[in-house]
This record gives C-alpha cells, sequence and structure tokens, in this order.
C-alpha cells in the first residue's frame, strides 16, 4: 500500500537535503587558501607580547630621536651653545663647573628635566634626545650599507664556482679573522685627519668613518650566510629551469634566489641593529667614535669622571642604551622564532 508521499517529503526538513549538507561540508577554495611564509611569520610575531612591547618601546624611542628638535625647542634647551638663544656656561655654571640649578647640589626642575651636563652647561636631556638620534642614524645606515654588500657579495660566492667563489671566500674569511677594535683604531683617525677641516667638515669626516668603519667589519657574517643558503638554492628545479632556458645571471641572482632568502635576511637584520648601537657606544666611548656630534657614547665617557659627585648624569644616557639594546635583541629574537619556529626555545 502506497503512502502517497512523495521522496522530497519523506525527506522534509530534518531528514532530507543530503546533497545540501554535502555541499556545505565541501570547502570553498577561497575559504581554504594558503598564507605566504611572511604573512605566517608576521602573525606568530602579532601573538607574541615580548616582541610587541618591545616594539612599543623602540617606536617611542625612534619618534623621540625623529622629533629631537621639536622636543628641544618646545622645551627651549639646547644640545650645545652654537644656537644664539643658547644660554652661557656662565648662566649654568658655578665655579668649578658645577650645575648653578637642578641636581645634583639644588632640587629637581623641569626647565631641565635630566640636569645640565658639568663644565660645559648643556642640557641632558638636549644630548640624550640628540645622542639618540645620532646612534640610531649610525646603527641604521651601518646596517642597510651592510646588507646591500653582504647580500651581493654572498649571492656571488654562493652562485658562481671556481675562482670568483675562493676569491669571495678568502676576503670573507681575512675580513672575519681581523681585530675590529684594531682595525677601527688605525682606520678613524686617518680618515677624520684626511677629510676633516672645520668642526660641520669634521662633524661629517667622523659619521660616514664611523659607518664605514661599522660595514667595513659587519658584512661578512650575512655574506658567508647567504652564501651557504645559495649554494643549496642553486641546485633547485627552479633555478636548474632558468639557466636552460637562458635567463640572465643578474636575473636568477636577485628574481629568482633572493625572494627566497627574505627570512635569513629579515632576522640578520632584526639582530645586526643592536650590535651596531653598541659598537657606535663603544667607539664614541674609546674617543675614536664621533667627538664633535652629541653621541651617548661619548655622553658616558665625559660623565664618567662625574658619577660620583653626579651619578644622574651617568646613569641618563647607560639606561637608554641597556634599554635600546635589550628591546632590539629581544624583537630580533621573536622575529628569528617567528621565521624559524624550530629555533623556538
Amino acid at each position: 500500500m502506497s503512502s502517497g508521499l512523495s521522496v522530497d517529503e519523506l525527506d522534509g526538513p530534518e531528514g532530507g537535503g543530503e546533497a545540501e549538507r554535502m555541499d556545505d561540508a565541501t570547502p570553498k577554495t577561497s575559504q581554504v587558501a594558503g598564507r605566504s611564509p611572511t604573512r605566517i611569520a608576521l602573525s606568530r610575531l602579532a601573538k607574541d607580547k615580548v616582541a610587541v612591547v618591545c616594539a612599543g618601546i623602540l617606536l617611542l624611542l625612534v619618534l623621540l630621536a625623529v622629533m629631537a628638535p621639536f622636543i628641544c625647542d618646545w622645551l627651549n634647551i639646547y644640545p650645545d651653545q652654537k644656537d644664539p638663544d643658547a644660554p652661557t656656561p656662565s648662566e649654568m655654571l658655578e665655579t668649578g663647573g658645577i650645575p648653578s640649578f637642578g641636581p645634583p647640589n639644588y632640587p629637581f626642575t623641569w626647565d631641565h628635566p635630566l640636569g645640565i651636563e658639568p663644565a660645559s652647561g648643556r642640557d641632558n636631556l638636549a644630548l640624550l634626545l640628540y645622542g639618540l638620534r645620532t646612534s640610531l642614524t649610525v646603527a641604521v645606515a651601518a646596517t642597510v650599507v651592510s646588507v646591500v654588500v653582504g647580500v651581493t657579495l654572498g649571492l656571488l660566492a654562493g652562485y658562481a664556482k671556481g675562482v670568483v667563489d675562493a676569491v669571495l671566500s678568502f676576503v670573507i674569511d681575512f675580513f672575519l679573522s681581523f681585530p675590529f677594535i684594531l682595525g677601527a683604531l688605525a682606520l678613524a683617525p686617518i680618515i677624520t685627519s684626511r677629510f676633516g677641516g672645520d668642526q660641520d667638515t669634521l662633524r661629517r669626516a667622523e659619521l660616514y668613518s664611523l659607518i664605514g668603519i661599522l660595514v667595513l667589519f659587519g658584512w661578512m657574517g650575512l655574506a658567508r650566510l647567504i652564501r651557504g643558503q645559495v649554494l643549496s638554492l642553486r641546485e633547485r628545479e627552479f633555478v636548474q629551469a632558468a639557466q636552460v632556458i637562458g635567463v640572465p645571471t643578474w636575473q636568477i641572482l636577485f628574481k629568482e634566489l633572493l625572494p627566497n632568502l627574505v627570512a635569513p635576511i629579515v632576522v640578520a637584520v632584526s639582530l645586526s641593529v643592536p650590535a651596531y648601537v653598541a659598537a657606535e657606544a663603544g667607539l664614541s666611548y674609546l674617543g675614536i667614535g664621533l667627538t664633535e656630534s652629541p653621541s651617548l657614547g661619548k655622553t658616558v665617557d665625559s660623565a664618567t669622571v662625574w658619577f660620583q659627585r653626579y651619578p644622574l648624569y651617568l646613569w641618563a644616557p647607560v639606561v637608554t642604551i641597556m634599554i635600546m639594546v635589550i628591546a632590539l635583541n629581544l624583537v630580533g629574537d621573536s622575529i628569528r622564532d617567528a621565521f624559524d619556529p624550530k629555533t623556538r626555545r
């Protein structure tokens, strides 16, 4: 006996629509579209709380460095006495070069939050802001040039064979074995005496010579890393296919190989910046860096003789260097872990 119900009615709203359920269960292409390794790494980095906090600290320091002239004008403070509106040392100092107001002998004042530099009368906050500006400028410039040189020579050494690879590898090993401090002590005076002149010319000569010295002894690690990566990549199918169809060598290097080296380059950059910041401060402290420009290392050098009587003069640049280097290193470690999770501790 027929029930008189159709197949659709038997399926009903609860039991029917099997085909519709199968369609819903089938993932759509747009929903399962993959993400690039860079986007995956950035997603990991955004979830790293330490990296986010340190990146915020670095952003604040960069803004302070960039806005240093405007902040000093707003607070009416000066990093040197060349400005016609700057007060003379006699207006700021007592006998013996001691600040006439503010720490260490007088109460805190908002006119000079970090006090006055002994013996010169310059504002310590202005020196700190301009010193931060100088340190970041040197570190970023040295990093950019080192990356360009290291990546280019690493690509050539890894892709080429025979004499080219042997010569470039020897050059890399030679500079790696050369003492950095000895080279800086020998080269810095020669460069500044050759290109120095008046105060402004000497300031530029010191800046360029310091960047050049840091680059001269800082590109080899990245070059060796890139060479090792290229040695394995040049045997891959896409490189051999490009060679077979006659793609120019420069195009294979910079359009086929270089995009596959983004991760190690980014990691190397993130770890190079704090090293250059510390190196600039150390060389300026030793007197072979920047002597005519405000510098954190130079301020530390000048403050050591006043440490017992005026500790704030020393601790302000020291703490700034420590915060900046630690934040840069932690961000660099987070970037390394984001691009290569196998290195995560």
